[in-house]
């Protein structure tokens, strides 16, 4: 009798213990399913405000809010993309730090969808550098603009697929991606800006797509149609609610759509509202990733 109990237990035991591995099976570790980054533009009135530098900016991200990868803006280094010596002193700082350089946004180089050849060979030129900076950083991607210039959509769209083309090719010898943000105009319709990326038919040539910038347009459909070109994500966030969740944007939602994409890269967080400071708005967008990210695994 004694023996029959012990065998009854010890069979089920070890039901309970397959069962327990089985349901543990389908559970990944939240970490797992994205990393999480900070979009410099995020600190953009301290750094304008000269209460912090470029170079300060790595150290500050990870003392106050334990955030290891880094989407720095280039116009707060605006003067050093050529400076070697500035750029190794960042890289240096950065691996001392045991942080990761991401990628930089690219802003006030010209449009990459200029009317007219001579323009976009111009702003292909003057982006170069900074597609060499990235490199040399270890970043992924420079992030650029493309909205786009011309009387129709389609001819605007022609003159973005070939400032794209032209600065992606140039770029594939770096290793360097170009992402294009939905950023106003016409990049933050997603059905328009897909087709351009389609059209420019480069792998290294892909989307940042942004929570908050499409601007009139279903953010969750333009979601799902960049996703196919992601190589990056921004979290934009600007106000959020008693329960901690951004107000304008559903982060669960937008964030089970950059899943369904098998993306599982840096997610960025980019705080622009005014309610919070920005030290708490990072804060606030870094826990709600966070909570998100463990409920969605």
């Amino acid at each position: 009798m004694l023996r029959r109990k012990f065998i009854h237990a010890s069979i089920a035991s070890l039901t309970a213990s397959a069962l327990a591995d089985h349901h543990g099976a389908h559970k990944k570790d939240p970490g797992s399913l994205f990393k999480i980054s900070l979009a410099q533009w995020s600190n953009h009135r301290a750094l304008k405000g000269g209460k912090l530098t470029n170079m300060e900016w790595p150290e500050f991200t990870k003392k106050n809010f334990d955030i290891l990868g880094l989407e720095f803006v280039n116009q707060f280094f605006k003067d050093k993309a050529k400076d070697m010596k500035y750029l190794d002193e960042l890289k240096k700082r950065v691996s001392d730090l045991g942080m990761s350089n991401v990628l930089i946004m690219v802003d006030g180089e010209g449009h990459l969808g200029a009317g007219t050849d001579a323009k976009r060979q111009k702003t292909v030129d003057q982006h170069k550098k900074w597609v060499e900076a990235a490199k040399f950083l270890g970043c992924h991607s420079i992030r650029v603009n493309s909205h786009g210039e011309g009387t129709t959509d389609d001819e605007k769209a022609l003159n973005c697929v070939k400032g794209l083309t032209a600065l992606t090719t140039f770029a594939q010898d770096h290793q360097i991606n170009i992402i294009v943000e939905n950023h106003g105009g016409l990049s933050s319709n997603g059905e328009w800006m897909a087709k351009v990326l389609g059209d420019v038919g480069l792998d290294e040539c892909g989307s940042l797509p942004d929570f908050g910038n499409f601007h009139g347009y279903d953010r969750y459909k333009g979601l799902k149609e960049l996703m196919p070109f992601a190589k990056g994500v921004s979290a934009k966030s600007h106000d959020f609610n008693e329960a901690g969740d951004e107000t304008k944007t559903n982060f669960k939602k937008a964030l089970q759509i950059v899943l369904d994409h098998k993306y599982h890269g840096w997610v960025g967080v980019e705080y622009e509202g005014g309610k919070l400071s920005e030290e708490k708005g990072i804060k606030a967008t870094k826990a709600l990733l966070e909570k998100c990210r463990k409920e969605l695994a």
